[in-house]
């Protein structure tokens, strides 16, 4: 947990141990059944590749080539940490900083990174069982999770958590594991076609980190709010311990299960019950500014995906019609008093907003202006829709078919 100049603000370590104690073990299924769904996977997210790119017209740049990886749910954990330890780096110096170095300050931050530790792994825990896949866009390589050759960029498939999703929904389960693939490739192939997106990300989150203004008790009062009301409720209130079934798997879960996309991205002030959120971080207008441009372009890359897979699944999956019924019906489904609580403290409230606006936006502008128009988005930063673009397409096809440079 010790570091030069200091101790860790989180005991990252710790993280991992928890939430991969508490993670609920997966449906039942054989190892011969394992394997197969596995190489099923494998072979799916190839041929969503293809696919992906033939609809698109995009195509992975030389040398930005990223891996895809099966994993269960451990391997989810110790890829997100990694990725949170990565990208937060600059944010805990600061706040080890603010803190000292004297004896006092380095006691404290060794008890404050235990707490922050075990409170952030009870979250991941709870998040570990409802996602389907994710592009790990600021992963940094091992030996067990490789990524890309500049350090960076993966795509994770949790095999566990698709199979329970299909067998609930009672959907073939061929047909499903494709359907997913080919959401989590568009993400796959947006980053590594455009690889000028994952700088330009990294360095807007890392300006508004720069800006977070937040001591350390500060950002464990965060985390502790969460896990107060995924354990036992708040202000002594209980909530529904979650059941089997749906209700297990409600607006919460399905936030982040089609495809939570590049994780890096942050989402618009959503609230809790007592009016504070994870991302009450933002502080500053500054942060402000940062956050609408961020939540634009996960909006973007969300609403692509969810085209995309619209697009090209009746082309190749004959079940796609019943898939997308039973998961929209699912998504929509509404959540207990447990799932209510964590989506609007983890702000994921947002993030459904993001399909729908992002989609919305995507299927007007390839309307108006064909596919290949649509394209000059991944043009450079200056192309991406702004937030208000968002909401009304016809302004950025104004903007960049229309204007002055256009």
């Amino acid at each position: 947990m010790t570091s030069i100049g200091g101790v860790e603000m989180v005991d990252w370590k710790l993280a991992v141990t928890t939430a991969s104690r508490l993670a609920r073990p997966g449906p039942e299924i054989t190892r011969e059944e394992a394997r197969e769904v596995v190489a099923e996977l494998r072979g799916h997210a190839v041929a969503a590749e293809e696919h992906v790119r033939a609809f698109t017209g995009m195509t992975t740049a030389a040398g930005h080539d990223t891996p895809v990886l099966v994993v269960d749910r451990p391997g989810w954990i110790e890829a997100n940490v990694a990725g949170f330890r990565s990208l937060l780096k600059p944010l805990m110096t600061k706040m080890r900083a603010r803190r000292g170095n004297g004896p006092g300050g380095m006691i404290a931050g060794a008890v404050g990174g235990k707490v922050t530790g075990v409170e952030l792994g009870v979250l991941l825990s709870f998040l570990s069982s409802r996602v389907l896949g994710q592009y790990e866009t600021f992963a940094p390589a091992t030996r067990e999770l490789p990524g890309a050759p500049d350090g960076g960029g993966r795509l994770l498939l949790v095999a566990p958590n698709i199979v329970h999703v299909e067998r609930e929904l009672g959907v073939d389960p061929h047909d499903f594991r494709l359907w997913v693939c080919l959401h989590e490739e568009t993400h796959r192939t947006q980053f590594t076609a455009v690889p000028w997106l994952r700088d330009h990300l990294e360095a807007e989150i890392q300006a508004f980190l720069a800006e977070t203004d937040v001591d350390a008790g500060t950002l464990l009062e965060r985390l502790s709010d969460a896990v107060q009301a995924f354990t036992g409720g708040r202000r002594g209130e209980s909530a529904e311990p979650s059941a089997t079934g749906t209700a297990t798997d409600t607006a919460t879960a399905t936030a982040s299960e089609t495809a939570p996309g590049a994780r890096s991205g942050a989402h618009a002030p959503e609230q809790d019950i007592d009016g504070r959120s994870l991302v009450d971080l933002v502080q500053t207008p500054a942060q402000r500014e940062i956050l609408a441009r961020v939540t634009a372009v996960m909006s973007l890359l969300e609403g692509h995906a969810d085209y995309v897979m619209d697009g090209v699944g009746p082309q190749i999956v004959p079940s796609v019609v019943e898939i997308r019924e039973k998961f929209q019906r699912r998504r929509a489904a509404g959540a207990n008093r447990l799932d209510q609580i964590l989506r609007r403290l983890l702000g994921l409230d947002a993030k459904l907003r993001q399909y729908r606006d992002g989609e919305r936006f995507v299927r007007a502008v390839v309307e108006e202006v064909g596919m290949e128009g649509f394209n000059r988005v991944w043009t450079s930063p200056n192309t991406l829709p702004t937030a208000a673009e968002i909401t009304h397409p016809a302004e950025w096809i104004a903007r960049v078919h229309r204007g002055p440079e256009a």
